[in-house]
């Protein structure tokens, strides 16, 4: 199987978070690289005794399950090792301009139950934030197992650490606020904060082997850009990723955007720039949504914009493409959702702009949960986080 030399040995108890902790054990199973006792002896190189030990820490817990064909091991074979999905919940809460998902999610990654409500534009925090309080407290009044974690999302750069919103310029009045206060009394699970982008390209690699290198484009009313290089998301860990929409080209030199810059590919493609200008043609438009609606209805105008946009933003990317040779562009958020036309644009201009030999093998595809992406995302980051080895042994000695 994958991954069968050897682990460094770590001595009979194994070491909190290595390569033969029950943490890291629990991660071999979870990932797939091991399904059995005997494979996980093979994988660590463990003796069949310390593999025992540690798996019984780990039945023990809640955390594993073995064979039985019960709800939690999908019918797994006797002797066959698996997470248990349903031994806690995690929380995603996806916030963004002018809407906010909520879901309780299992282990998996499967969808529980949610709630997902439209707010007016420029909604501030101290108004929005204990509405999403006092939702989650309606989604988790059934819940009978623990909540593991917290996943949120917001447009913008955030603070990982602090769990701020550091700079959100399509959230007005979002600037330097703590987000954990408002969820901990309602919910004190660890909170884990990423920026609307890192949700979408963690939706992408939870629970799958992406290619090795993959761009993910967030594309509504600003434009993102998650790297994903080696299978891992770049600059997550410090609250930002790819500044898309705030990189210069010529076409929309002298525009000003709304980061106070001029000749920004935002200022001419980022869907706040599209709604202004089917409103100055007269069009009864809100939010990118109605326009990308409009789209797909036929509107001329509309796929006109949308595919522009694309054109535009194939500037910008064909040189990320050229430099990093992904093996797949992923294309979500609100524009994304007329997938077929604004990715029409965007490939017209990176295939014309980026080496022959890059854009060969190039896939496009849409994000994979689609409109749920953000939200999805933000309970992959809550799981992976509350199932990293050293979380799983800190577990095991509380």
């Amino acid at each position: 199987m994958p991954g069968s030399a050897a682990l460094p040995d770590t001595g009979p108890g194994g070491t909190s978070g290595t390569g033969t902790s029950a943490g890291a054990l629990l991660h071999l199973v979870r990932t797939g690289r091991a399904a059995t006792r005997s494979d996980l002896a093979r994988v660590t190189g463990l003796s069949r005794s310390a593999v025992t030990s540690r798996v019984h820490a780990l039945l023990d817990a809640g955390l594993l399950v073995e064979g039985g064909g019960s709800t939690s091991t999908g019918g797994r074979p006797p002797g066959t090792l698996g997470l248990d999905v349903d031994a806690a919940v995690v929380v995603g809460i996806a916030v963004g301009r002018s809407r906010s998902q909520l879901g309780l999610f299992d282990l998996a990654g499967r969808e529980i139950v949610g709630d997902t409500r439209d707010h007016v534009v420029g909604t501030a925090p101290g108004v929005l934030m204990p509405d999403v309080a006092a939702r989650l407290a309606a989604l988790l009044a059934g819940t009978t197992v623990p909540v593991a974690g917290i996943g949120m999302s917001l447009p913008g750069t955030v603070d990982p650490e602090t769990r701020m919103s550091l700079d959100a310029p399509v959230m007005g009045g979002w600037d330097g606020v703590a987000l954990g206060p408002y969820l901990a009394e309602v919910c004190p699970a660890p909170l884990h904060l990423a920026n609307d982008t890192a949700a979408l390209a963690h939706s992408e690699l939870f629970g799958v082997v992406p290619p090795a290198d993959v761009l993910v484009v967030k594309a509504s009313t600003g434009l993102g850009l998650g790297v994903v290089a080696d299978g891992r998301l770049l600059g997550a860990h410090r609250g930002i990723t790819g500044e898309l929409g705030h990189t210069r080209i010529d076409a929309a030199d002298g525009l000003l955007c709304r980061c106070g810059a001029t000749g920004c590919l935002e200022s001419l493609a980022g869907g706040w720039a599209l709604v202004n200008t089917m409103v100055d043609e007269g069009h009864d438009v809100r939010h990118v949504r109605d326009l990308v609606q409009l789209a797909l209805d036929g509107d001329t105008l509309a796929r006109q914009l949308l595919r522009q946009s694309g054109r535009h933003l194939g500037e910008v990317l064909a040189t990320a493409v050229n430099l990093l040779h992904p093996g797949l562009v992923v294309v979500g958020g609100d524009m994304g959702a007329a997938f077929d036309l604004y990715t029409a644009g965007i490939r017209e201009t990176v295939y014309a702009r980026a080496a022959a030999s890059v854009v060969r093998d190039l896939r496009f595809a849409p994000a994979t949960h689609g409109e749920s992406a953000g939200l999805v995302g933000c309970a992959a980051l809550a799981i992976d986080a509350a199932l990293t080895p050293a979380a799983v042994d800190a577990h095991l000695r509380a």
